[in-house]
C-alpha cells in the first residue's frame, strides 16, 4: 500500500533571525519542493503553511506560517518535513524512491525470487537499486528498462531481467 505522506526533507538549521529554516530537500531538486502551499510534520499529522520558499546553495530556505523568530525555528531543527501524495503529479514512468523500498523483487522470465529493494543510489546516469536476498547478500542493479521490465505496486512486486553475471555467479 502505497503511502500518504512522504518524506520530503530535514529542517537542517536557521537562516536570519525571522524564522527561516533551512531544509535539505530529499527530492531529485530543490525546485520540486517549491511547488507546495503546505507541508507537513509527524508523518502527514500536523500541516504546516508555507509562508515562502526559495533555493539557497543546496538546501531551501522555508519559512512556516507561526515561526516567527529563530528561537521559534530552533524547535524544529532536525525534524522531518512530508508531502501529501495527492499534492503531486509525476509523470509516467516516474516513482518515489520511498514507494520502491521494501519491494520483492523477481527474475521477469524464471519467477525466482532475488529478495527486496533495500536502498536506491542516485548516479547520474541511472539510479542503482541494492537488492538484499534472504540469506543478507546485496546485489545491484541499474534502473533502466532493460532490466527493470515490471512495477507493480498493488502486489508490492519488481520484475527484473538482470544483465548476466549479476546473480549467477555466487561462490
Amino acid at each position: 500500500m502505497l503511502k500518504k505522506y512522504l518524506q520530503a526533507g530535514q529542517i537542517v538549521g536557521t537562516h536570519g533571525i525571522k524564522g527561516e529554516l533551512k531544509v535539505q530537500p530529499w527530492c531529485d531538486s530543490g525546485d520540486f519542493l517549491l511547488q507546495f502551499g503546505t507541508l507537513y510534520f509527524n508523518r502527514g499529522e500536523t500541516p504546516a503553511k508555507v509562508v515562502s520558499a526559495r533555493p539557497y546553495k543546496k538546501l531551501l530556505l522555508v519559512k512556516l506560517e507561526g515561526v516567527d523568530t529563530v528561537e521559534s525555528a530552533d524547535t524544529l531543527l532536525n525534524r522531518i518535513l512530508y508531502i501529501n501524495r495527492e499534492d503531486v503529479s509525476l509523470p509516467a514512468g516516474r516513482y518515489f524512491m520511498q514507494d520502491l523500498m521494501d519491494m520483492d523483487v523477481y527474475d521477469a522470465d524464471t519467477f525466482i525470487y532475488y529478495g527486496k529493494i533495500t536502498d536506491i543510489m542516485r548516479t547520474g546516469a541511472n539510479d542503482v537499486y541494492q537488492i538484499t536476498s534472504q540469506s543478507h547478500k546485496d546485489y545491484l542493479i541499474p534502473a533502466v528498462a532493460q532490466v527493470i521490465i515490471n512495477i507493480d505496486f498493488e502486489k508490492n512486486k519488481i520484475l527484473i531481467r538482470p544483465v548476466k553475471g549479476i546473480f549467477d555467479d555466487e561462490d
